[in-house]
């Protein structure tokens, strides 16, 4: 056997696991492009008002990725910060799992570019694509893969240039849609803090949100997915806080994923918890698919509006159309 692949089977054979009760996340990390279009920026490509914007989406600013700033670059940013965050190394990362719709051709895969940019040489990567629920999926992958014993440390990221794939001339999807990565390093824990995933999908709707290959350019029916999120998708939450064993008047935040703000404001109204933090990350950061939920988590911890240990609802929906809602305990 090659020497390199040898070496790569030993560090493979003597990170072998056991299962565990449950998953943590360890740390956090994000990445945000430097680039910001304003308002007047975004309207005046779209045909629209600065007002016309803040109104139905809630946008005021969203960052735009430069050439350099890739999919893979920005996912290699945010999964270092978050192995800094908990003192984690290369070597306990023994999975990258990349939640990304946004990647600019199907091959290679993204992860294993970011695992080999990070040198994790031994890891195994792979993208998992749920669009705007990606990251949700990722995490419920990641806590079953380590509580079965899998893999001792997963890496699970959200990163996204949806403006790759959005027309500024679209009014419906220019305005809104954005670029950035979060991430969170997922290892096992004496205790569940990562708690059972309430998921499913809506297929016969998927028409509704797409990118045709003839145009390569994102179509949204904006009212039609307003309404699905809005009226179909309470009962997901309810789901989520009762396999966790909480009630909604337990959580100390909320973070859906950050498509609009009319669609956060509706679903926060109808989770019954009066002290309740939700976050709005996309008034500053847009929506950027699978990347919102942790980057707006990782906005939260920075503020310091959500504290270690505190029980937070995390809630991913959007194309597929998709959805996954899990509570986890605040790294």
């Amino acid at each position: 056997m090659d020497e390199k692949y040898a070496s790569q089977a030993a560090a493979v054979a003597a990170s072998g696991s056991s299962p565990s009760a449950g998953s943590r996340i360890g740390g956090l990390g994000a990445y945000r492009p430097v680039t910001v279009v304003t308002n007047e920026e975004a309207a005046t490509a779209a045909g629209v008002s600065p007002e016309w914007i803040s109104k139905r989406v809630g946008v005021e600013e969203r960052p735009h990725a430069t050439d350099a700033e890739t999919v893979v670059m920005m996912a290699v940013a945010a999964g270092k910060e978050a192995l800094a965050d908990c003192g984690a190394s290369v070597d306990d990362v023994d999975v990258v799992l990349l939640a990304t719709c946004s990647m600019p051709s199907p091959m290679p895969n993204g992860a294993a570019s970011v695992a080999a940019a990070m040198g994790c040489t031994a890891s195994a990567g792979f993208d998992l694509n749920a669009a705007c629920a990606g990251f949700c999926h990722g995490l419920a992958v990641a806590d079953a893969l380590v509580r079965a014993g899998t893999a001792r440390g997963v890496l699970v990221i959200g990163s996204e240039r949806m403006t790759d794939w959005v027309s500024p001339e679209d009014r419906n999807t220019g305005p809104i849609f954005a670029d950035g990565a979060a991430a969170t390093y997922v290892a096992p824990s004496a205790e569940p803090t990562i708690f059972p995933v309430a998921w499913g999908s809506d297929g016969a709707q998927a028409a509704l949100i797409k990118i045709p290959g003839e145009t390569g350019r994102m179509e949204m029916a904006g009212k039609a997915v307003f309404r699905w999120a809005t009226s179909q998708l309470a009962d997901v939450i309810q789901a989520a806080c009762e396999r966790a064993d909480l009630k909604p008047a337990d959580l100390q935040a909320f973070v859906p994923h950050q498509a609009n703000l009319r669609i956060i404001e509706a679903l926060s109204q109808g989770v019954d918890a009066p002290d309740l933090v939700t976050a709005t990350d996309v008034v500053s950061a847009g929506n950027t698919s699978a990347a919102s939920v942790p980057l707006a988590l990782h906005s939260l911890r920075l503020r310091g509006d959500v504290s270690r240990g505190e029980p937070v609802l995390l809630f991913g929906f959007g194309a597929g159309l998709s959805y996954a809602a899990q509570v986890v305990l605040c790294p």
